[in-house]
């Protein structure tokens, strides 16, 4: 979550508190009543979801070291075969142009080549070890493909669940501040006359930065510490 976010956030914590505190004059079936449902509500959600933002994001980028080591196996597998079958060649015309992997390739590539290069050197598999390949260099390769195949799920499955956080924080914001500006009017109606419960009313609704903030880390798992406090 963002900075703004956060503070948006512990605001709705405040807000909630507000009005669990308050149910005498806000009873849960009134106008109020039901909006600090609302924030309430939302309030958990958020902490939910920034939960699952945090942990997609860090499935992502596990996913993503993974996967580079991966794809480095894949390749230094591909290019041993490669350069084996050159040598390979002379002796068989042709045979070193089945194993020919290009200077760039993406990831879907490798794999694609990976599975050529097992079934082309399936039936030749003794000449290979004999040249010097481990005996299980194809077991090898299927090994590496697999595991890259896995990093690249893992990755992308990280990536949708913190997109798809992101999308629900956003959306469950603006619901959550369109409840807490449609509150102000009705709070504000009911305590007027009472400057104390107003000031308590505006310190809790108040979420805004100041102009030039201390920098601080806003780690969303810290956001669970505003729940139960009320200002």
């Amino acid at each position: 979550m963002t900075e703004r976010e956060t503070l948006q956030y512990l605001m709705a914590g405040r807000v909630a508190d507000f009005g669990a505190a308050r149910t005498n004059v806000f009873p849960p079936q009134s106008v109020a009543g039901k909006l600090f449902g609302i924030v309430t509500d939302d309030r958990d959600r958020l902490r939910e979801y920034a939960t699952s933002q945090t942990q997609g994001h860090g499935t992502a980028r596990e996913g993503g070291g993974s996967r580079t080591v991966a794809r480095e196996a894949v390749r230094d597998d591909l290019i041993a075969i490669k350069r084996t079958a050159r040598i390979l060649g002379l002796d068989t015309p042709g045979l070193d142009g089945k194993f020919q992997l290009p200077r760039r390739i993406g990831e879907q590539g490798l794999l694609t080549t990976a599975r050529a290069f097992a079934d082309d050197a399936a039936p030749l598999k003794d000449k290979f070890i004999a040249h010097g390949l481990p005996a299980d260099f194809l077991e090898d390769l299927e090994a590496d493909a697999a595991e890259l195949e896995a990093a690249i799920s893992e990755h992308d499955s990280g990536r949708g669940a913190h997109v798809a956080a992101r999308a629900q924080i956003e959306a469950t914001l603006e619901q959550l501040i369109d409840a807490v500006r449609r509150l102000d009017v009705v709070v504000t109606n009911t305590l007027r006359g009472d400057a104390g419960e107003l000031a308590h009313w505006h310190t809790a609704r108040h979420w805004y930065p100041k102009r030039r903030p201390e920098p601080a880390a806003l780690q969303p798992e810290a956001l669970v510490e505003s729940s139960t406090s009320a200002v």
